[in-house]
């Protein structure tokens, strides 16, 4: 059997994940201890993608994380002079819900909108998002439609490189391995400019993109004076389209010039064939969605984000306590301490895995379910300070001096919680593996939401899979719940 301080990767076999992980205070702190322990360390934020990445051995060599998340004001958003900067740990949800973003860079708005899920969009930054380099991630794709620039720092000092410099081939980068990302910077939207990201997926909600795009367009009149056009999922990076945006130029967007337009973007030669499309479908979705974008633009009728869209985060918005004691360092014997369901604990072991793992195997929590271990189910939702997250995405050490939620938590004084009863009530359960997911997503809803529409309910468990393909009876489950508190509360 293993030991409760290895994890399992996809071959089976027993591993630790790292040596030593580091909760850091500020990015100087941070760049430090990459110049210390160069390419044998990682930053890790959201590590939505980092952490499947060491547990699968595609990441190998890390000896040390480095976690950032609870430094201090690393998660703004800002507009100085015509141009917005966001820091290293803006999460997709506080993009989405910008007022600034919406108003001046709604592309990027609508591209953190289709990132996974809303635990997904909670613990995922841009900033990782761009770092990660897959030519299918959404939000590189507006970035590099608005000329974005990243920071990059080390201990020798800050460099600025536009992101069309950034990437030197799929998932490369030019970073070095001492720097960090310290901010994101792009031009606001203009009076005269529109903009729209529309992206093609397999599905409604956690879909990989099979071709995406973004256009923003600058207007004289109903003259175009610039275009600027970008494309994902089609290359090895995400591209510009010149010959589109020097077509565009100087003509009005009617139909006809929109259709030259869209037959010269799918004229692209060689998109990528892999198991989400062939490259002759990739090409007549390319044609499409250069249309509809423009046709969008043209008319004005770009699709907006819903206005108070779940987030499933509660008061905090995506914001942890910062440290309180300043930094520290975990290795596989230093306990972790964290207050679970209300209790404070001190837990041996865990540090060399995921959340999941910690809570299910070291702290006796079992009813957060393991289905995918990659972030595509909710099965394993638990509250992380307040935020619903996707624990086997939550690497164990970040749960040190947190609050944890789990299902077992939901009950107060022996009285279930109102989507509990509710649940049993619809007969929202089948197979019962998925419903401490729904329950948790459910619970978050109704405090963000307390009379949640149709939609509304909907959008909250997008990051919930259902094997038994209960949705229907979960919806109702939550309406009704909702609409039973509020009676209660009148």
């Amino acid at each position: 059997m293993l030991s409760s301080r290895y994890s399992v990767n996809n071959t089976g076999y027993g591993f630790m994940m790292w040596k030593s992980y580091v909760s850091v205070t500020s990015l100087d702190e941070a760049a430090q201890l990459l110049a210390e322990h160069g390419a044998s360390a990682r930053i890790i934020a959201g590590g939505t993608d980092l952490l499947l990445e060491i547990e699968r051995g595609q990441r190998k060599g890390i000896e040390t994380v480095i976690d950032i998340t609870r430094a201090a004001g690393l998660s703004e958003i800002r507009e100085t002079d015509g141009r917005i900067t966001l820091g290293p740990l803006v999460l997709h949800n506080q993009v989405v819900d910008s007022a600034l973003i919406r108003d001046k860079a709604l592309p990027l708005a609508q591209a953190c909108w289709e990132v996974g899920a809303p635990q997904i969009r909670n613990r995922g930054t841009v900033a990782g998002n761009l770092i990660t380099a897959s030519p299918a991630n959404d939000t590189i794709t507006p970035l590099m439609a608005m000329d974005a620039a990243v920071t990059l720092q080390s201990v020798r000092g800050t460099r600025t490189v536009p992101l069309r410099e950034f990437y030197a081939g799929l998932r490369r980068t030019v970073m070095q391995p001492d720097e960090l990302l310290r901010e994101i910077s792009f031009s606001a939207l203009k009076p005269n400019e529109r903009g729209v990201f529309l992206k093609l997926g397999l599905r409604r909600a956690q879909a990989i993109s099979v071709v995406d795009i973004a256009v923003i367009v600058e207007f004289d009149g109903e003259i175009v004076t610039r275009a600027r056009i970008a494309m994902g999922s089609v290359a090895p990076t995400i591209i510009r389209l010149p010959e589109v945006e020097n077509y565009l130029a100087g003509k009005a967007l009617t139909k006809e010039t929109i259709r030259e337009a869209a037959v010269l973007a799918g004229s692209i030669p060689n998109p990528i064939d892999d198991v989400r499309s062939t490259a002759a479908y990739r090409s007549e979705m390319i044609r499409i969605l250069t249309a509809r974008a423009l046709q969008m633009v043209a008319s004005n009728a770009v699709p907006q984000i819903p206005e108070h869209p779940p987030m499933l985060w509660g008061a905090s918005k995506g914001h942890p306590p910062a440290l309180g004691n300043g930094s520290y360092s975990h290795s596989e014997h230093d306990p972790i301490v964290a207050t679970i369901n209300g209790e404070r604990r001190e837990i041996a072991g865990g540090q060399g895995k995921t959340l999941l793992r910690f809570l299910r195997e070291d702290a006796g929590m079992p009813g957060t379910k393991e289905g995918c271990a990659e972030g595509e189910c909710g099965a394993c939702t638990v509250f992380l300070d307040g935020t619903a997250v996707m624990s086997c995405m939550v690497p164990a050490p970040r749960a040190h001096g947190a609050e944890i939620v789990t299902v077992e938590g939901l009950a107060e004084a022996g009285e279930l919680h109102p989507v509990q009863q509710s649940f049993i009530e619809h007969a929202a359960v089948q197979c019962g593996y998925c419903t401490p997911g729904f329950l948790m997503a459910g619970a978050k809803l109704l405090e963000e939401c307390p009379n949640p529409t149709r939609e509304e309910a909907e959008q909250s468990i997008t990051g919930n899979l259902c094997r038994c393909t209960g949705y229907y009876p979960i919806v109702n489950a939550l309406i009704d719940a909702a609409q039973k508190r509020e009676e209660v509360g009148s």
